[in-house]
């Protein structure tokens, strides 16, 4: 499988708005997860910045980033990006228990830690799953001799 030099700008471009809206998600955030650590645990803390951040990720990547849509409706395109958030969710919150429980690493370089992996897992899955052209439907006839 080849890819064309424009097919790799145009994700190359993607990837780099992404980045962009996910910088200000990720502020978002940790600005959230320091406020909630002081009166919450942590790891409560997190997920629940985490979702918040989510949201502010859908409607700037909506909005800015992607130009292909898979699904035609938007609330559904909104329940199965925030459905790929809680993989991400997931992942958040296990690299900063691992980073914080394991490794003593602080909070906030967890968060950081945490966001790079998840940045990355997101936006594979959310490209693929969500923000590309549906492919065209493959007709098969079978022909007996």
């Amino acid at each position: 499988m080849t890819v064309s030099n424009t097919t790799f700008q145009s994700i190359l471009a993607e990837l780099l708005r992404y980045g962009a809206v996910s910088v200000i998600a990720l502020l978002v955030d940790l600005g959230c997860l320091m406020a909630l650590a002081q009166f919450f645990h942590y790891l409560l803390a997190a997920s629940f910045s985490f979702v918040l951040g989510g949201i502010v990720a859908y409607h700037l990547s909506v909005k800015y980033v992607f130009s292909q849509r898979r699904i035609g409706k938007a609330a559904t395109e909104l329940t199965l990006f925030i459905t790929l958030g809680v993989v991400g969710l997931l992942v958040n919150v296990a690299v900063i228990a691992m980073s914080v429980n394991l490794w003593h690493v602080p909070l906030p370089l967890s968060k950081l830690l945490a966001a790079g992996t998840t940045f990355s897992c997101n936006f594979v899955l959310r490209k693929w799953l969500l923000f590309t052209t549906a492919p065209a439907p493959t007709i098969t006839t079978h022909t007996t001799t």
